[in-house]
């Protein structure tokens, strides 16, 4: 069975998501991260980087990065077709999750919610969470434009692996009641709309 290692209204949302939508037999492991569960040995033995999401495989592997273990579920279940078969769109598909996990979330949302990493002076707090509101609104500015171009509410012409990476983004920016440009809160609402979606917003512990 597949083990996956998460916190819930993480980045590894995201994850789980794409885990439910693939109607997956899985085992959930939750990592405390406030509690550092991320730095102790157990955990450390799975994934010495200890970060999550982690995912490990049936063979025993443990697969860590949200792009990495996204690409892997896609690839390794076709039939949903989670990934697109032309080559030029899955490079929009890798292009459209690394913005959103290198910059909007490692990046834009690092300064938000964990501003001390940021600091030199305790005076400058408010300017780096500030910083990093602008990284994230700019980057969700320009994933936007590619949903109005679009037109059908997801960045490409159906559900993909890049949807569930901008969705967890989103549901922060919801959270933290930072504004999303209309696009993005439609694609929001769409992604809210999805049954599995739903379903993983309230095994996660967050009322829909």
């Amino acid at each position: 069975m597949l083990r996956f290692y998460m916190t819930p209204g993480s980045c590894s949302t995201g994850i789980h998501i794409l885990l439910e939508e693939l109607d997956l037999l899985f085992a959930v492991h939750i990592v405390n991260l406030p509690k550092g569960d991320n730095t102790k040995p157990d955990f450390l033995a799975i994934n010495p980087k200890g970060t999550i999401p982690v995912l490990v495989r049936e063979d025993g592997t443990a697969l860590a990065e949200f792009q990495a273990i996204a690409w892997w579920l896609a690839l390794t279940y076709p039939k949903a077709k989670l990934l697109p078969e032309d080559p030029g769109a899955q490079a929009d598909v890798l292009e459209f999750m690394s913005h959103v996990v290198g910059t909007i979330h490692m990046q834009g949302y690092t300064r938000i919610f964990t501003t001390d990493r940021y600091l030199l002076r305790e005076e400058d707090r408010q300017a780096v969470e500030d910083q990093g509101k602008r990284i994230v609104q700019k980057g969700l500015g320009i994933l936007a434009k590619r949903l109005e171009a679009k037109g059908g509410g997801t960045l490409l012409d159906r559900f993909t692996i890049a949807d569930a990476a901008l969705f967890y983004v989103e549901f922060w920016a919801d959270r933290i009641k930072l504004k999303m440009p209309d696009a993005c809160r439609a694609h929001y609402d769409l992604m809210v709309s999805r049954p599995k979606v739903r379903q993983v917003l309230l095994e996660e512990g967050y009322r829909v």
